[in-house]
């Protein structure tokens, strides 16, 4: 309804892309294959009942279908990150041939348009980076012409590389894709449409009197992304933030409900904003006695974990001990995981201990390193608590610890109503 969207993104229908990723990995079973290829019509089929003319709609999602059991087959017998990508990229794919067609049928001129001819990848199938110059060349070239003509719908999450190949962004890439492209055609703003009217203080599930926050810094959303946040996939604001692009974030459910813009300046800046939770955490603890008084010793741990490919997402020191917290890298979901190879390295330089089952709970903020007498309240109200790793000071913007995942929910709910119900 709102006549300035020029442009539209949509991912998956809602269910599709874990079954499409299960057929990807590679189903043995042809009589379990094919009951994942009839729900996958179900699914579609379940709009294309609704639709008033849904012939051109169902030929093409029947013949994207024809192709996801060819390559399901082919992953049977061999999987690939390549074939991966290729084949999970049809939930978008068809999705977009729905949805142009209900808009249509809105009475609003709507083209659909193949992402994959505009946003150009590099060939890391399963998490594809962007490549940023070829993406604003093509959209010029290609998409902002369309979009002077009438409504665009267009796939999220896909992409190509410069042989042709389908790539991913990997998995929540829907609304990054959207972010890139609203930077490429020099959008006014961007709107994410989810299941939830706007971000909130924390999870509603969780803290069922969690409030929406109206307006948001880019510099608080971004440490919500990062900490856990799944409202926002943590990579989405980037394109936005390089060209102050305000974003809005809403429920397609009920849009009368508002929102929260997500913006550069907000008039408000409170000391808390929000919590937010994330699990699957893996916390490496290395002592050595040789790091008293020692130089030399962390760039040594670091030249090992960077020799394995392992990220670093929190990290704190003592005279003798450093704990650190590994950072999920791929969308493989769990907790990640401290390669053998690596583990080894490092045993020869100290000891390792690795703890599973954390939670890390982020209390998001503005000005925390520059403000007085908070500590009090905050720990006060976690002294029933074992903070398994504190983190602190290195931004303005959070006070994050871990704690075991039996207790993170009830943490969040402590804090949130000490902190935000008073």
């Amino acid at each position: 309804s709102n006549p300035n969207t020029k442009l539209v993104v949509s991912s998956a229908c809602s269910g599709v892309t874990n079954l499409l990723v299960e057929l990807a990995n590679g189903v043995q079973d042809q009589t379990h294959r094919s009951e994942i290829l009839t729900k996958l019509a179900e699914i579609h089929n379940a709009v294309l009942d609704q639709l008033e003319d849904s012939t051109q709609a169902a030929a093409e999602v029947y013949t994207i279908l024809d192709t996801v059991t060819s390559l399901a087959e082919a992953a049977s017998i061999q999987a690939s990150r390549k074939l991966t990508d290729h084949l999970v990229a049809c939930g978008e794919l068809m999705s977009t041939h729905l949805l142009t067609q209900l808009i249509r049928e809105r009475g609003i001129a709507a083209t659909r348009f193949d992402i994959r001819e505009v946003l150009r990848t590099d060939s890391n199938f399963g998490k594809a980076e962007p490549e940023l110059d070829s993406i604003r060349q093509l959209a010029k070239e290609k998409l902002i012409p369309l979009c002077q003509e009438s409504v665009v719908i267009t796939q999220g999450f896909i992409g190509s590389d410069a042989e042709g190949n389908t790539t991913t962004l990997g998995r929540g890439g829907s609304d990054y894709s959207a972010a890139l492209i609203a930077e490429a055609v020099e959008a006014s703003g961007l709107e994410i449409w989810t299941d939830v009217p706007g971000i909130y203080t924390t999870d509603p599930r969780i803290a069922p009197k969690a409030s929406p926050i109206p307006e948001i810094s880019f510099s608080e959303a971004s440490e919500m992304a990062n900490f856990g946040a799944k409202i926002l996939h943590p990579s989405t604001l980037v394109p936005a933030l390089r060209h102050d692009i305000p974003v809005f974030v809403g429920s397609s459910k009920e849009p009368e409900k508002g929102g929260t813009w997500i913006r550069h300046q907000v008039e408000s800046s409170p000391l808390f904003r929000a919590l937010a939770l994330r699990c699957n955490q893996t916390m490496v603890t290395l002592r050595s006695a040789k790091m008293f008084h020692a130089y030399g010793f962390l760039a040594r741990v670091f030249e090992i974990l960077a020799k394995h490919k392992v990220s670093v997402d929190l990290i704190t020191t003592s005279e003798i001990s450093v704990s650190l917290t590994l950072d999920q890298t791929d969308t493989s979901g769990g907790a990640p995981q401290l390669p053998e190879a690596a583990r080894i390295e490092l045993e020869e330089l100290c000891s390792v201990d690795v703890e599973h089952n954390l939670c890390l709970v982020a209390l998001i903020g503005n000005n925390m390193s520059e403000s007085k007498g908070y500590a009090k309240q905050v720990f006060g109200t976690l002294e029933d608590f074992n903070l398994r790793m504190i983190c602190y000071g290195a931004s303005p913007h959070n006070l994050c610890f871990l704690v075991h995942e039996s207790v993170s929910k009830q943490a969040i709910q402590k804090l949130h109503t000490e902190l935000f119900e008073g």
